[in-house]
Formats: structure tokens, C-alpha cells, sequence
């Protein structure tokens, strides 16, 4: 039977709900985690830098294990299909994990082997429920979905805030049971409504073979997609995980340096500083679908390229309005041209794979880019703002910023070049 366009932008209006339902409970346990679990720590430990490190424990897993189980979850073959098992089996072993946290807080080293086992099984579910943008939906419409994500993702921010400011104080365990009830029940919506083995990406890909001495054509492992993109003549691939690398140093750097900023440059108090980057929550909140929409009218690197100058102009405002205002709306400003690039970058990537088959692999190396920005960023902004001072750490962002703009905008020449414009 055909389907109707009516039916098929249903259709991608219901995945594209179910995806961002998921993603909206992983990340609302996660953004409880990063709020609530250091004061934990704390009670057990008095050098900052030790709980910082231990909080970082997360992300240093997820560099590994995120491309590893996306290429997993990209060779695997069932009646399910190839996301949904791992959600199902794995969000509600977390879900358990998380409420423990509370319980084990008594004892340092019992809270450290549920952070650990918490943040193991997590990060191994965390790329594949976005990995069903690509499955489900046509290549012109994902930045729309993904721009769906992305506001589901930013809100939990919100709803990790509220939680803890009604319940954290008095009924701490409570508290951490609510972002767990929500992954629950977002993985038995999931369970009962999603079938990624009816999606068009796995109906492409090459049945399994029942006959065990026939050679079955299977996904790539990760090290394999990985040097495919270093060896290919075709650079793109391999500069886009470069820029995203580098907005990454750049926007978290913004968010991560802003507080102490705030204090030494603008001689805040330590909670207003804090409070800072508030407002350009909700500016991003605001650009994402819009950036989707430009995307896919004017092209996805172009509104990259666009949104990522508008950042690094903005923080360039911020630093000659040297004032708490000037700063509050630079940083809406920069949060508005950001989402131009985290709606589009990863599905620009997925445009770029070679097939259906390597969707979540993909994803995976995303977050490592990101992921490896959001750590080494940082850093390299510190060292700067060492040489050149607090007052001037704005300029320096810009300079980050800049250098992934000038790859963006290699990657487009790159395409116009092979007349592979990436504009759809």
C-alpha cells in the first residue's frame, strides 16, 4: 500500500516525538547526576580537584565505549531491529542504578562503584536512541528532528533544577528516584510503540544469512569506519570531526569558564556569576527549530558557518561591552548561533556516511569530537586567559571559535569542489 505524504510527515512527527522522549529521560538523569552528585562526593572529600575528576569519569568512558556500541548496535539483527534491544534491556538497568546513588552515599568507595557502574551502562545506550533520527526519518528532515532533541535535551537542564530546588533538600533519595521513574516510563512507551526494524534504514540493510557458511556483508567495526574516514581522499568527513572538536573546545569553554569569568572580569558574586548563562538556555531553546528550518532551505554548513560567526562576533560583543548586561545577551547571542551548529553538525555527518549501516557508529564518533572538545577545551581557554587575562577570555573563545569556522568552511569548498553541495 502507498503512503500518502500526509501519512509519511506523521509519521515522522511520531518518531521524531519518541526519539526526543528518550533522549529527554537519559538527560534528565544525566543533568541530575552532574548537579547533585558532587555534593556527595564532598561529603567524603575535601580537594575539588579529586571530585572533578571523578565526575569526568563519564565522559571518559563514553570516548570509548559510545563508537564501540554504536557500531555494535549498527551490526546487530533482530525481530526488534537493532536500537531498540539495548534500550530496552539497558535504560532500565540504569534507571535502577541511578536511585542506588543516594543509598551508597555513606561509603566513598560504594559510591564510586555505582557512579561507575551508573555512568558504564548509561553511556551505552546514550548514541543509540539517537541513532532512530537516521533510521527513521529522510535525510532533508533530520535537522528538524534533531532540532526536536536538542530542545527535549536543553529542557531537562530545567527539570534537573526543579527537581532539586523542591525536593533535594528534604527528601534527597526521592529526588533521585523522579529521573529515574521518567526513564522508566519512556522506555515502556518505547517498547510498546517502536519497532526499528520497520524503519527504511533497516529494511536497506542485507538480510542476515541463515546459512552459517555464507559470509554475511556486516557493518564496519568502529576502528574500520575510522580509518575509512582518515584514508579517504575526500577530506570532509575527517575536517567535520575536526571542527566539531574545536566548537566543542569553544562552547564549552563558554559555559564551564563563564562563572569565574564573571567574578574576576565583571566582579560578581560567585552566585550571580553562576547564574549567568541562564537566560541563553532558553535562547537556545528558542533557535533550534529555526535552525533547522534555514538548514534545510539555505544548507546545513552554510547555516553552520553562519551561526558558528554569529558566536564568535558575539563573543567579541561581550568583551567590548564589558558589563554584566552586555554579557548576558552575548551569551544569548553565541547560545542562539551554537544551536545553528549542534542541530546540523551530527546530521551533516550522517549525511556523510556511506551507509545505513554505520548510522550510530557515526553518532558515536560525534559525541568523541564533542566530547573531546568539552575536555581539552577548556584547558586550552584556561592557558590562554593565563596570558592574557581574565577580561579578555571572551576574545579568546572567539580565536577557538574562528579556527572551526575556517573548517566549515574548507569542508563546503571541499563539496562545492566534488559538486556534492551538502544542502539538503
Amino acid at each position: 500500500m502507498t503512503t500518502t505524504p500526509a501519512e509519511k510527515r506523521s509519521g515522522t512527527r511520531r518518531v521524531t516525538f519518541l526519539v526526543a522522549l528518550a533522549v529527554f529521560a537519559q538527560e534528565s538523569t544525566w543533568n541530575f547526576y552532574e548537579s547533585q552528585v558532587p555534593p556527595l562526593l564532598r561529603e567524603h572529600l575535601t580537594s575539588a580537584a579529586v571530585v572533578g575528576l571523578l565526575m569526568g569519569m563519564d565522559n571518559l568512558l563514553g570516548i570509548f565505549i559510545q563508537p564501540w556500541i554504536g557500531a555494535r548496535s549498527d551490526r546487530t539483527r533482530t525481530a526488534w531491529g537493532r536500537r531498540m534491544p539495548y534500550l530496552v534491556v539497558g535504560m532500565p538497568i540504569a534507571a535502577v542504578l541511578f536511585v542506588l546513588i543516594p543509598h551508597a552515599a555513606a561509603s566513598l568507595p560504594l559510591l564510586i562503584a555505582v557512579m561507575f557502574s551508573y555512568a558504564l551502562v548509561a553511556n551505552t545506550f546514550k548514541p543509540i536512541a539517537e541513532a532512530l533520527v537516521p533510521d527513521f526519518i529522510a535525510p532533508e528532515r533530520r535537522s528538524r528532528a534533531n532540532a526536536a532533541v536538542k530542545i527535549a535535551s536543553s529542557i531537562t537542564t530545567i527539570v534537573a533544577a526543579l527537581i532539586s530546588l523542591l525536593l533535594v533538600d528534604d527528601h534527597p533519595k526521592t529526588a533521585f528516584a523522579i529521573p529515574a521513574l521518567i526513564m522508566l516510563i519512556s522506555i515502556g512507551v518505547l517498547s510498546l510503540t517502536v519497532r526499528d526494524s520497520r524503519s527504511s534504514a533497516y529494511r536497506s540493510l542485507p538480510a542476515k544469512s541463515e546459512d552459517p557458511r555464507t559470509t554475511e556483508p556486516a557493518a564496519p567495526r568502529v576502528r574500520d569506519t575510522f580509518v575509512d574516514i582518515i584514508k579517504d581522499r575526500d577530506r570532509s568527513r575527517l575536517l567535520l570531526l575536526a571542527a566539531i572538536f574545536l566548537f566543542g573546545s569553544a562552547w564549552a569553554s563558554s559555559r564551564s569558564l563563564i562563572t569565574p569569568y564573571g567574578m574576576e572580569a565583571l566582579t560578581m558574586s560567585r552566585g550571580d556569576a553562576g547564574s549567568l548563562t541562564l537566560p541563553s538556555g532558553i535562547a537556545f531553546i528558542l533557535a533550534a527549530y529555526p535552525a533547522a528550518m534555514f538548514a534545510e532551505r539555505f544548507g546545513r554548513l552554510r547555516v553552520m558557518a553562519t551561526g558558528m560567526t554569529a558566536f564568535a562576533a558575539a563573543m567579541i560583543l561581550g568583551t567590548a561591552v564589558q558589563n554584566p548586561a552586555g554579557t548576558l545577551v552575548a551569551l544569548c547571542v553565541a547560545a542562539a548561533g551554537g544551536a545553528c551548529f549542534l542541530v546540523n553538525g551530527v546530521v551533516v555527518l550522517w549525511n556523510l556516511a556511506p551507509s545505513a549501516q554505520v548510522f550510530a557508529a557515526y553518532g558515536g564518533l560525534y559525541t568523541v569530537a564533542w566530547t573531546g572538545g568539552g575536555f581539552l577545551g577548556p584547558a586550552l581557554v584556561g592557558a590562554m586567559v593565563d596570558v592574557t587575562g581574565w577580561p579578555l577570555m571572551l576574545v579568546d573563545i572567539a580565536v577557538v571559535a574562528t579556527l572551526s569556522i575556517i573548517v566549515v568552511t574548507r569542508i563546503s569548498r571541499l563539496r562545492r569542489r566534488a559538486g556534492l553541495v551538502l544542502t539538503r
